[in-house]
């Protein structure tokens, strides 16, 4: 990531947090107010349903303030002690906030069962409950807004939780005045049945509160437990198995805490993958994890496997290169209806023959394993030079030599030119070095057979060249 967009990155993580700060405290002195005002209301009317509500109130106000407290907590960076970060307090804050609802409604509820079962109703009606009501309903309805598009936009589940909680305590003020009014129309108008009607609707307030309390702890539990949709995980599967070179995703782990998402996989590659090929693929996975889920924090394991379409040459490769040494000028032949192996392997110059031998014999050894379909394998030995040695140029010998080059592919048709010849000394040997330009065209078997000769006819002049190293070009290229 670069420098500009990490700081972006901080810049909106702490906007999010000031907003979520400033939202939830904003919700917490709008819960204490009319806590305050319900209270007053329902102990001058003695209505059980204010009496709930302001004990609803009550609770939302407790639940508001852990709410401000724990997404104070949850944006803290990841430490020694909590490595996946803060965010599951958001979630923990959540399961308190259940638990103080359940100890609300079953309150609400054995009160008024004594207040039905014992007849000991008494209200004293006045226009103040019905104001504070209403007010509690204009109040709730612009808390729950705001929390919502605040949550919405930083991904906070308890301001959601919040925002849930407030838009159904709407409902349940409607409860609470439709139960005070009815009540007053049973005492005005002397129907009986009416005067319960204030504790009855105590008790629907109390199971809406339930019926939320079972949502809302269903939720969190399911966090707690990282538990995540389906959906979600088999989108993710979709989309990362979709990424070009993916053979498998052989474990895939997805785990919530607060806002942010973790997702842990295990893709298996083609084993004869580079180092920055499968880099690549790395972050082409990572980008199809966040297509899913934008703000993951994403680690992905590799494991190398064979691939199904995987060649002899490309088994023989892999083996070399899990032993940590390069194969070239690699060729495989049919001998009496049996398959062989031609293979030049470049090994450490300062080995002694008897170690490289005992090296190649275990390589061929774990090559014919892995290919039963072989029958042998003949190994050419080559040392691979263990100090960088800059040649030193022969300056006497440059236009003998280039000129030698020169003729050599004069007598080859197909070779346009040959330019950039170095010549040089590297340790006692002379090397020599070359560009070669070739039709574009041409395939690279014919290229490999046209610089092949070209070497030979020139060695035959110049047979004290120890090394040439010829560099194939296409015409166009030489053109641009």
């Amino acid at each position: 990531m670069s420098s500009a967009a990490a700081n972006a990155s901080e810049r909106d993580t702490a906007g999010h947090s000031a907003a979520k700060r400033r939202v939830a405290l904003q919700s917490m002195l709008a819960a204490t107010a009319m806590t305050i005002l319900k209270l007053v209301a329902g102990l001058v009317s003695g209505s059980l349903g204010v009496l709930s509500d302001a004990a609803h109130s009550g609770l939302d106000l407790a639940g508001a303030a852990l709410t401000y407290f724990s997404v104070s907590v949850s944006d803290k960076p990841a430490d020694e002690d909590h490595t996946y970060g803060h965010g599951k307090f958001e979630n923990l804050s959540s399961f308190g906030e259940a638990a103080l609802m359940i100890v609300s409604c079953a309150w609400i509820i054995w009160e008024a069962m004594q207040r039905i079962v014992h007849d000991r109703v008494e209200l004293h009606h006045s226009a103040w409950p019905i104001a504070v009501v209403l007010t509690s309903i204009g109040v709730d309805f612009w808390r729950s807004r705001e929390l919502r598009r605040v949550a919405d936009r930083t991904g906070s589940p308890a301001l959601a939780t919040d925002a849930f909680h407030f838009a159904s305590d709407i409902w349940a003020s409607a409860a609470v005045l439709a139960g005070f009014v009815l009540s007053w129309v049973g005492m005005q108008f002397h129907i009986a049945w009416m005067r319960f009607a204030d504790p009855f609707a105590a008790v629907v307030v109390s199971l809406m509160i339930l019926r939320i309390t079972a949502r809302l702890t269903r939720e969190t539990v399911s966090v707690l437990m990282d538990e995540i949709p389906a959906e979600t995980r088999r989108r993710i599967l979709h989309e990362v198995q979709q990424v070009d070179g993916v053979l498998a995703v052989e474990q895939a782990r997805v785990r919530r805490s607060g806002p942010s998402y973790f997702a842990d996989m295990t893709l298996a590659l083609p084993r004869r993958y580079t180092f920055e090929h499968t880099g690549e693929l790395v972050r082409a996975a990572t980008e199809a994890v966040h297509r899913v889920l934008p703000e993951a924090d994403v680690v992905i394991h590799t494991v190398p496997r064979q691939a199904r379409a995987e060649s002899i040459f490309d088994r023989v490769r892999a083996v070399a290169a899990r032993n940590n040494v390069s194969v070239h000028e690699l060729s495989i032949q049919s001998v009496n209806g049996k398959l062989r192996v031609e293979q030049h392997l470049e090994l450490d110059e300062t080995l002694s023959l008897l170690a490289a031998h005992d090296f190649v014999t275990a390589l061929e050894g774990e090559i014919l394993s892995e290919t039963p379909e072989l029958d042998s394998i003949l190994t050419h030995i080559e040392s691979e030079p263990a100090t960088i040695e800059p040649p030193v140029e022969l300056h006497v010998e440059q236009a003998r030599i280039a000129g030698a080059m020169r003729e050599a592919a004069a007598h080859l048709i197909e070779i346009v030119d040959v330019h950039e010849i170095v010549v040089g000394r590297a340790g006692d040997h002379v090397v020599v070095s070359c560009h070669c330009t070739l039709p574009d065209d041409l395939l690279m078997s014919h290229v490999h057979e046209l610089i092949t000769e070209l070497e030979d006819r020139f060695k035959l002049t110049c047979p004290e060249v120890y090394r040439v190293t010829i560099h194939p070009e296409p015409v166009t290229d030489n053109l641009r």
